[in-house]
């Protein structure tokens, strides 16, 4: 499998945290792997860098498609 990234953003309430107000929430795109997502991160955060309250994140899809056995709780 691919190693997904998802890159997307908006307008937070606060700067500090991730708390993104879901009515301005934009989705840059998917992406097959980092270094492209990284590229449109990026961008995203470039066109956007006058606005502190806007935010930009890569999310490693990835990750939560395939998790860590190991974190797995047993049971």
């Amino acid at each position: 499998m691919s190693k997904l990234h998802l890159v997307f953003g908006g307008r937070v309430t606060d700067p500090q945290t991730l708390d993104f107000d879901e009515k301005t929430i934009e989705v840059v795109g998917i992406f097959p792997d980092y270094a492209s997502a990284e590229k449109a991160w990026r961008g995203a955060a470039q066109r956007t860098v006058d606005d502190a309250e806007m935010k930009f994140v890569v999310v490693h899809l990835h990750r939560l498609l395939e998790p860590d056995p190991s974190l797995q709780a047993s049971g």
